[in-house]
């Protein structure tokens, strides 16, 4: 079965009927499309969970108190000051990254683009914005059970992760006077408060129920999972490689009484070719961006279709053809068969494509017939190319017969995708489509005495035949026949005329989507 459904049971025999998955953000910097992975992970074993009618719910945790660590290349020298304080209680930086308090806090500003993103992709999970739960003391009481357990958490920590903390290091980081947890030395605790000195020389205290200052990560983790009675969320390689915050965050759930999440950890989604993505690298995409490029439905199969161990190369490149043709097959075409008549890997491989398909759309328990478009990549690509009208393209598309009057908001939604593609700088340029005007150098140079012979011949008998392109394809055929060329050398022959290369799409579908005299024209040019 698919692994969202799969875990979903899983959950249901060990947890019960009532789950809560999570998944969370440190919203530091622009939020990249490798962080929907944890996302998509999380709110498909939701539905999967939904599916199994268990009670169950998504929750997004922001952590939005987690301190600025240093000045990112897309911030100015200002935010020097903010070093150490908290991401909600800073102001957003503007264009020229400067800091400015009317823009509203540094979280927020982040936060805002990705949840827009999120909308667009089908996840609405609840937002817990994680400063919220220090304010209003949600975090109390593990706070204090971290303080009077400081001891075994430290041994926790050291045993398990191989490193050793300091000796002033204590299970809470207050704020100090200047805003920063930079610095402070806490030098005595009574419920509610820690007593601190700050870098500045300042003394001062913290009450624990207030957004007065924040447990360490590894301990943060852990508590959380406690009071909101998380049963399920997947960490990144990370955080669940071995010794990491997931090991620790076990052992100090329960210190802390309270039962952890079972462990599960995702790889990550890397740029094709250059690694994994990473906002502190540069190395990232923008869900946004992705979105303006690639159907929201695409980008959930491509991680529904994926296990969540293996890694995912995301291509914005050619291969994105292959994926979203792949999904159009799918859906036009779902894998079927009674289970007396499949082997058992069969039919493991048709419950996973009938998961994937399931958990790729954007409404829960939507028909995956409605997100079709009809038209394949390829196709729509190299329209998209020749036809600068968008009516034309209708046209062109109801005289094929791959829509029936008006076109459907999925193939309208996609060809304003496809345009964002084709005019940015991810399109692969092997796809580009440029009609020539003329036979080029290069293509004089490159074409056989057979080809030049073919193209005579093809040109004497295009006249006689319709222009479409059943009628070109049978041109084709006829006059490769009669000067006993193959089929291949001719397609070859035509795309170096048309295109000036030696490859492109359907020559025959290409040739047809232009007027018939300009693509004559070029023979005699």
């Amino acid at each position: 079965m698919h692994w969202a459904d799969f875990t979903a049971q899983r959950l249901h025999k060990e947890r019960g009927n009532n789950q809560i998955l999570c998944s969370g953000i440190t919203p530091s910097g622009e939020i990249h499309l490798g962080n929907l992975r944890e996302i998509l992970t999380a709110e498909m074993i939701h539905r999967a969970c939904l599916d199994l009618e268990l009670n169950s719910r998504y929750i997004f945790i922001v952590d939005s108190m987690d301190p600025l660590r240093r000045i990112y290349p897309f911030l100015s020298d200002e935010y020097q000051k903010y070093i150490g304080c908290p991401l909600a209680y800073i102001p957003a930086p503007d264009k020229n990254g400067q800091p400015d308090s009317s823009l509203g806090s540094y979280s927020e500003h982040f936060l805002s683009p990705f949840l827009d993103a999120l909308q667009q992709i089908g996840v609405e999970p609840e937002i817990i914005m994680n400063h919220q739960s220090y304010e209003n003391g949600e975090f109390a009481e593990k706070i204090d059970g971290a303080i009077k357990h400081m001891e075994e958490i430290r041994e926790i920590i050291e045993t398990i992760s191989g490193r050793e903390l300091s000796d002033n290091w204590f299970p809470y980081n207050p704020i100090g006077s200047d805003g920063s947890m930079d610095g402070v030395i806490v030098t005595g605790y009574e419920y509610p408060y820690v007593s601190w000195t700050d870098r500045h020389g300042i003394s001062g205290r913290s009450d624990i129920r207030k957004g007065e200052g924040k447990l360490p990560w590894r301990i943060d983790w852990a508590a959380r999972w406690g009071f909101h009675g998380i049963t399920c969320e997947p960490a990144g390689k990370d955080h669940g490689s071995a010794g990491g915050s997931f090991d620790t965050g076990i052992p100090i759930c329960r210190l802390l009484g309270s039962e952890p999440p079972g462990k599960m950890v995702y790889e990550w989604i890397q740029l094709k070719g250059m690694g994994p993505m990473s906002s502190s690298s540069g190395n990232t995409i923008g869900p946004i961006e992705a979105l303006g490029l690639v159907p929201p439905e695409i980008i959930r199969y491509l991680i529904a279709g994926s296990k969540v161990n293996k890694h995912i190369d995301f291509d914005t490149g050619g291969a994105l053809f292959t994926m979203a043709d792949e999904y159009e097959r799918l859906v036009a075409n779902p894998p079927s068969g009674d289970d007396e008549k499949l082997s058992k890997r069969q039919s493991i491989a048709r419950d996973t494509k009938l998961g994937a398909l399931r958990m790729s759309q954007i409404l829960h328990g939507a028909d995956p017939a409605d997100s079709v478009a009809g038209v394949s990549f390829r196709h729509l690509s190299m329209l998209a190319q020749i036809k600068s009208n968008d009516e034309a393209i209708w046209d062109s598309l109801r005289q094929s017969s791959h829509i029936d009057g008006k076109p459907n908001q999925t193939l309208i939604s996609r060809l304003i995708r496809m345009r964002n593609w084709i005019e940015g700088p991810h399109f692969p340029l092997d796809a580009r489509i440029v009609i020539q005007s003329t036979i080029t150098e290069e293509a004089q140079n490159n074409l056989s005495n057979e080809q030049n012979s073919f193209l005579s011949e093809f040109q004497k008998r295009i006249n006689d035949y319709e222009w479409n392109e059943d009628s070109i394809n049978e041109c084709i055929r006829e006059s490769s026949a009669s000067i006993e060329i193959g089929m291949r050398q001719a397609y070859m022959a035509l795309y170096w005329v048309i295109l000036g290369k030696n490859f492109g799409p359907r020559i025959a579908a290409l040739m047809a989507e232009i007027d018939k005299d300009e693509a004559i024209a070029i023979f005699s040019n």
